[in-house]
């Protein structure tokens, strides 16, 4: 039978693939060969048995120097005692056995053994209880452990029930089943790039001779995983382009042209290049992939209302999709206000040639929302804005031209479809995002997607300085909210942001006089966040799991929610004659939008909220912001609330307040990085480091198995770029494939979700 790598573990390891399916998952033959060494031994340079780590699991090397039966005190039968020199030194380490049969005939002094399992210490004698082990050269003819003889020594992370010896064992027995394996990658690359093949690879990985081949190995299977990804991305980006757009050009004179006359600012040229490019792709019969990313506030919202008006200009509909009710509440006033007439086509007092913007949201009024319904199903309103209601099966449009997806990271794959599925002929695309990218993530996740990069900022943004407030400064507290209180006597307005709602019959904060850390630690445990807040809190450096019940734990200082904060904030001599209110996801559209309304409008002095303010809003005059708790917020985020104050013509600052026992040690360090630079960019690549691979390339939205399994986006950049590169011919030079059966095959068992989050589109 041949063997290759989607064959079934079972068929040619027998019964013990039952152990690793039930501990790794693993059911294949490329699950095992997948799963790679953590580190590798070299026998040639072994290790002091006195270094080893009391407690952790080892793979050792060393010499039998004396093994002992004696009768047991304390139990019946006999005990076997083996003493084993390393060859570093002469440390010593007993290999304890309750059962010495089978074991005393192998291990005979001057046996060199190989031995696993966990070091511990019987009075200070280190020691491994019932060793799994394998004899070098043993003379009893075992078959077991083989594979150790030459060559560097693999280790594995632990699997449970499934001893190292026996995983090389049945490594070894897959690795001879094998005898050839087709190679995804073309034999032009791997002989342009010095690579081996597959098969070749996965023995250098293995069963290595040298550190140097081991490298060699693991860098093959590397630029193969860079390779099929960059492939999927070409052949994607390949299929979009042959489906035909109707090209949308402005009109000379229209509504794009209206409204830059109509701007109060000169574009930045950042701005005007991105502009150009827009125009460009909308001019194309192929529809656009465009991916805007760029710093907090650097005016990504209005390249979009002006790639949307030349769409309307050009005779279709344009559709914005924004991720929570606030911001497209937001997006509709901002839209409104740059518009002014414009945006009141066939009103009175309107433009003769406006057009109209309608608002569609879950919690909007029944009349409100049958008006809007009918302007985008009529093509009255040539700019739809809205949350998830706008995806619904009931919402038509007349003839969408483009779909505008803000923050798409908060959107899965088929939310966004369903978007394009209303448009007659293949829609234009824009994405934009306000979390700074980095290269490699740009590469293997939006590759099949051409970028803009906005780094410059509008003239008039000021610096927003950042500060962290620890629990061992409990000072500082009080000086925060003097703080706050002496911007709102200057004419600014603040954020205070919290990680949880909570409830309104929540027990008053300790130490409630200062807010914060402080006073005995109140252990009833947090209540579960609802609604938008569900998907935006976190409890830890990496993005929020939606399925999470709660943020940090009963025992742990309970984390701030957002009625105690606001009843503390009323009591507090300092704050007490502020105007103060809350705004988070329990509440209904009306109130969150009334809220918003009034802070934008200077009624509200002071806003507690949760993360539901993290993208859009934009409030001129909010010029400070305190986030409690911040130690729950990963680098990304924070950097994202930081932008909502500052944007007008006052320097912002940002508080960084944490109560530490959230169990993440990185966590200072984390708020250290946030406080230390505004660069989105350097930021981004922070976070990088400190993010789970899967959850940078969305497996949380694919709900398929979209990590990746040998690349690592922080380190291996010029990997990927090269990858990208050789990918990208090869597909452009056989877009089907036909001569490359194994790469072909390769893109084909990527399950239907990893392909849809790959053609995102």
């Amino acid at each position: 039978m041949a063997v290759d790598l989607d064959t079934r573990l079972r068929t040619v390891v027998g019964a013990a693939a039952a152990k690793l399916e039930k501990a790794r998952g693993f059911t294949t033959v490329r699950d095992l060969l997948d799963f790679l060494p953590r580190t590798y031994l070299d026998p040639a340079r072994p290790a002091a048995f006195r270094d080893l780590p009391q407690g952790e699991d080892v793979v050792v090397v060393g010499t039998v120097r004396s093994a002992t039966t004696r009768q047991m005190k304390s139990r019946r039968g006999r005990l076997l005692v083996v003493d084993v020199e390393d060859e570093a030194g002469g440390g010593t380490l007993q290999l304890t056995f309750f059962k010495p049969f089978g074991h005393q005939d192998r291990l005979v002094p001057g046996a060199r053994v190989v031995c696993s399992g966990q070091i511990t210490t019987y009075g200070r004698q280190l020691q491994l209880t019932h060793p799994d082990y394998a004899v070098l050269n043993d003379p009893t003819g075992s078959s077991s452990g083989g594979w150790l003889l030459g060559g560097l020594v693999p280790v594995y992370p632990a699997t449970p029930k499934v001893s190292p010896i026996v995983h090389g064992d049945l490594l070894d027995l897959v690795l001879h089943a094998i005898v050839d394996l087709p190679d995804p990658l073309p034999e032009e690359v791997r002989r342009e790039h010095d690579l081996p093949d597959l098969l070749e690879a996965y023995r250098m990985a293995h069963r290595p001779q040298t550190e140097a081949e081991a490298r060699r190995g693991r860098w093959r299977l590397k630029f193969q995983e860079a390779f099929v990804v960059q492939a999927a991305l070409a052949r994607a980006r390949l299929a979009s382009d042959a489906v035909p757009a109707v090209p949308r050009e402005p009109v000379e004179g229209g509504l794009l042209d209206a409204l830059l006359e109509r701007l109060s600012f000169e574009l930045t040229a950042g701005q005007q290049e991105v502009l150009a490019e827009l125009r460009a792709d909308l001019a194309r019969p192929v529809p656009m992939h465009r991916l805007l990313q760029g710093e907090v506030g650097s005016g990504k919202t209005v390249l979009a209302l002006l790639a949307m008006l030349a769409v309307v200009d050009g005779g279709a509909q344009a559709a914005l999709l924004a991720p929570t009710e606030v911001l497209a509440a937001q997006h509709h006033r901002a839209i409104c206000a740059m518009l002014g007439p414009l945006a009141e086509g066939g009103l009175l007092g309107g433009a003769d040639n406006g057009t109209r913007v309608a608002l569609l949201t879950g919690s909007q009024s029944a009349a409100e929302r049958r008006t809007n319904l009918l302007a985008a199903a009529s093509g009255e309103a040539g700019i739809v804005v809205g949350t998830h209601a706008l995806i619904q099966e009931h919402v038509q449009l007349a003839d969408l031209g483009l779909v505008v997806v803000d923050e798409q990271h908060r959107f899965g794959v088929e939310q966004r479809n369903a978007l394009r599925d209303k448009a007659g002929t293949a829609p234009h695309v824009l994405v934009m995002t306000a979390t700074p990218i980095p290269r490699t993530v740009a590469m293997t996740v939006y590759g099949d997607m051409t970028t803009s990069t906005l780094r410059e900022l509008p003239r008039g943004r000021q610096p927003i300085s950042t500060h962290v407030v620890t629990a061992d400064r409990p000072g500082w507290l009080q000086r925060t909210w003097e703080r706050v209180a002496e911007e709102v006597r200057g004419g600014g307005q603040v954020y205070v942001v919290c990680p949880r709602i909570g409830e309104e019959d929540d027990p008053d904060l300790p130490g409630a006089d200062t807010v914060g850390p402080g006073g005995p630690t109140d252990v009833r445990p947090p209540v579960a966040p609802q609604g938008e807040e569900a998907d935006d809190l976190l409890s830890s450096a990496v993005d929020p799991d939606p399925d999470a019940e709660e943020v940090g734990s009963a025992a742990g200082p309970s984390l701030h929610g957002v009625h105690q904060v606001v009843r503390a904030l009323r009591a507090l001599p300092s704050t007490r004659d502020l105007r103060i209110e809350a705004l988070h996801g329990r509440m209904s559209g009306d109130e969150k939008d009334d809220v918003m309304r009034r802070f934008a409008a200077g009624e509200v002095d002071l806003l507690v909220a949760t993360t539901v303010i993290e993208v859009g809003v934009d409030v001129a005059d909010a010029t400070t912001m305190v986030v409690l708790d911040a130690d729950r917020f990963g680098i990304s985020q924070l950097h994202q609330l930081r932008g909502r104050v500052g944007r007008g013509g006052r320097p912002g600052l940002c508080l960084l307040v944490t109560q530490g026992g959230s169990g993440d040690e990185g966590a200072v360090t984390r708020l250290d990085h946030v406080a230390s630079t505004t660069d989105g960019f350097e930021l981004a690549r922070l976070d990088l480091e400190t993010r789970r691979e899967g959850d940078v390339l969305g497996a949380s939205q694919s709900g398929g198995r979209s990590g990746l399994r040998f690349l690592r986006l922080a380190r291996d950049e010029e990997l990927i770029v090269t990858a990208h590169a050789a990918a990208w011919s090869a597909v452009e030079a056989d877009p089907d494939l036909t001569g490359n059966p194994a790469l072909r095959r390769e893109l084909d068992q990527l399950d239907a979700e990893r392909a849809a989050f790959l053609e995102r589109g």
